[in-house]
């Protein structure tokens, strides 16, 4: 069925899913461009999607902020229509077999402070910085950060008078408990340097693999919480940060030692990192990890434009992530058909590399067959 979506948009296959509703690959009829399509249904209880299309539009112009292109409602959906994106860092950590060099997270933290100065200039803290909400570009734009998912962004700051929000305490818990700050565990107001430190915890996340309070058990939410916030709160920066270079130190002390209300030194962190990566004799020449791996990676025989397989399972679907290799750099898109990853990359089939048609149509086959055998008597 052809959905249309504002006059303008296809609607095509769910490509992924944000904290507040789901998202689909979509394409503007009149240009051929291949777009983002968030969709929120407006019987959910706490809809969010407004509210994060009107963040989107203050924040429009900025380095890194994906463009709205359209924002309305269709039938029993509230939608909002954007830039396509490439993939997560969550998504290259696990490609990069959760291992990153150091210069790799040193040119993404220069990028990842310049996103959250930017925010703060607009007066808006994110509120949940992850490895999930960092996303990488496509085309021309892969090798740029882009800051997504603004469903839990709160302004600290009156944009006419400069009137800071003031203290409280008492607060739930906002964003995710793995990278929380120690005074969103402990129920204080959020303000910019939390969203700094929780940026600390993600370039730790990124050196180590995982975090020390990573994998606690406990019965409910509210206990695992509470053992995350323990652990943390017990965990010295100086053990936290052990192994890696004492710049990293020296920002976790930096944001945890900032005041409420305190303007964070942007200049200075970016500066911490900047010259740790040239005492390492390291070029910014936007290569990082996965732009490697994708080269090695790369069929001699095979040119420019030509995909990389990489077959996983998610739940029950069966999709592959295809990395197509360009010569602008990477992009990046989950599929359940050979169909649909010619559709993405704009290739003919008697293009598209033979290990994946073996491999598409050998897991098509396994999947047909499971369904055979559940409709047998």
């Amino acid at each position: 069925m052809d959905l249309r979506i504002g006059g303008r948009f296809r609607l095509g296959r769910k490509i992924g899913s944000g904290s507040f509703g789901e998202i689909y690959l979509g394409e503007n009829l009149q240009t051929q461009e291949e777009v983002a399509i968030k969709l929120e249904c407006v019987k959910t209880k706490h809809q969010q999607l407004h509210y994060e299309s009107r963040i989107y539009k203050i924040m429009a112009g900025g380095v890194g902020i994906p463009q709205i292109k359209w924002t309305g409602r269709e039938g029993q959906y509230n939608i909002m229509v954007m830039d396509l994106l490439g993939p997560s860092l969550e998504d290259l950590f696990n490609f990069c077999n959760r291992r990153f060099t150091m210069k790799t997270i040193l040119m993404l933290a220069d990028q990842m402070i310049d996103r959250i100065e930017y925010i703060h200039i607009k007066n808006f803290i994110h509120r949940d910085i992850k490895p999930d909400n960092f996303l990488m570009g496509i085309g021309p734009h892969c090798n740029k950060l882009f800051l997504i998912d603004f469903g839990l962004a709160q302004k600290f700051r009156d944009s006419r008078t400069g009137a800071h929000i003031a203290y409280r305490d008492g607060k739930n818990l906002t964003g995710t408990a793995r990278y929380a700050s120690i005074n969103a565990h402990l129920g204080i107001e959020q303000s910019r340097r939390d969203d700094l430190e929780t940026l600390g915890y993600v370039m730790m996340y990124l050196n180590r693999g995982q975090l020390p309070w990573q994998g606690l058990k406990a019965a409910t939410k509210k206990q695992k919480y509470e053992k995350i916030s323990e652990k943390k709160m017990s965990t010295p920066t100086e053990i936290l940060c052990k192994g890696y270079p004492a710049e990293f130190s020296m920002y976790m002390n930096y944001c945890r030692g900032l005041r409420f209300d305190e303007d964070p030194d942007y200049a200075y962190l970016r500066q911490l990192f900047s010259i740790l990566f040239r005492t390492l004799n390291h070029q910014y020449d936007s290569t990082f990890d996965w732009t490697i791996l994708t080269q090695k990676a790369q069929n001699p025989i095979v040119g420019l434009g030509m995909p990389l397989r990489i077959p996983i399972n998610v739940r029950s679907h069966i999709v592959a992530v295809v990395v197509v290799i360009g010569a602008s750099g990477i992009a990046y898109g989950s599929f359940q058909t050979s169909q649909t990853i010619r559709a993405w990359t704009n290739m003919q089939p008697h293009l598209l590399h033979e290990e994946m048609e073996d491999f598409l149509y050998a897991k098509e086959l396994q999947q047909r067959q499971q369904m055979a055998k559940r409709r047998e008597p």
